[in-house]
């Protein structure tokens, strides 16, 4: 079978986080500040060392080299808002050209990236979004509840007619594109009857948590025939889980992304699906709108990037969209 499917956070408390905005915001007083000529972007990934944030560093820096530009790239140690906005707030004193930036909350990080923008900078997201969008000038994501839904039918097809429970494992609540992902997902399992979904558990991102998660799914739940992981941590460690209770290949398990240990996951007959996302193709487009934004040219508001279902019988067909782990 080839099958190459193509389909075009918890905020957190307001004290807190004006207490993480309050310093610098009172420094600058929130004036524009002159960018004419400046021609340096700032990138802030969602964390540090993943593949697919990796990968879209890699093509946004390919864009930026092209469009002549200088493109540096940070992120948090872990997908946590407060870590961000410790990055973002840097940037109050000294704004880029363009912030491009992964949200990893969507109402969390709206203040601290506000103040960004009011001393002049431009803001573009990828791959994750604010709620409000009137914060950016253009959003650069996978479309996630179709890739849910995507998700859910690559299951329902490696299930056939077995009847069994489901579990969804998410990130954390208030993530804008795994959130997506688990609800299109529920939304197009109810379309398979032989399906029933045991509902969404969070994971805090971490794979040991996804791991536990999943012993314990297998243990209240014999009947278990599938599971989604949201991501690729969820995935990796819902993969652990299921090594661990010896039912690899037992209990169907589709991945959302395409990290170097979900492929080899994949080849070993771990994984039995893979919801690749093109994140080179998300960093690049985002400098691309940044700097038609900079220069006072068209933008277009929303991109949505391609997805595709890869399984073991066109992997090797697809390999273009499996993640790297340095430029």
């Amino acid at each position: 079978m080839r099958r190459a499917w193509v389909i075009a956070g918890s905020a957190l408390a307001g004290a807190a986080l004006l207490a993480a905005c309050g310093g610098q915001v009172g420094d600058t007083g929130g004036e524009p500040a002159d960018l004419s000529g400046n021609k340096n972007l700032m990138l802030i990934n969602g964390t540090q060392n993943e593949p697919f944030y990796i990968s879209l560093e890699c093509g946004a820096k390919d864009a930026a080299r092209q469009a002549g530009y200088e493109l540096t790239a940070q992120a948090p140690a872990k997908f946590d808002a407060t870590l961000q906005t410790e990055k973002v707030n840097a940037l109050v004193n000294d704004p880029p050209a363009a912030l491009i930036i992964a949200p990893t909350d969507e109402n969390a990080m709206k203040a601290p990236i506000e103040q960004v923008k009011s001393r002049g900078s431009t803001i573009v997201e990828v791959d994750t979004s604010l709620a409000d969008e009137s914060v950016a000038v253009s959003t650069v994501t996978s479309n996630n509840t179709e890739g849910g839904r995507l998700a859910a039918q690559t299951l329902a097809e490696l299930v056939g007619d077995r009847q069994g429970s489901v579990l969804v494992l998410d990130t954390i609540a208030g993530t804008s594109t795994t959130n997506e992902r688990a609800a299109g997902f529920e939304e197009e399992l109810r379309n398979h009857p032989n399906l029933t979904s045991i509902g969404v558990q969070f994971t805090q991102n971490e794979p040991a948590e996804a791991a536990s998660k999943v012993t314990a799914a297998v243990s209240a739940h014999p009947d278990l025939v599938g599971i989604f992981a949201t991501n690729l941590n969820t995935g990796e460690g819902a993969a652990t889980g299921l090594r661990n209770v010896g039912k690899v290949g037992e209990v169907n398990l589709v991945g959302f992304d395409a990290s170097p240990s979900e492929v080899e996951g994949l080849r070993r007959g771990e994984f039995q699906a893979l919801i690749a996302q093109d994140p080179a193709a998300i960093g690049r487009q985002g400098v691309e709108q940044a700097v038609a934004a900079v220069e006072g040219k068209p933008v277009q508001r929303h991109i949505t990037a391609d997805l595709h279902a890869i399984t073991q019988d066109n992997m090797d067909a697809n390999e273009q969209y499996f993640y790297k782990q340095q430029c």
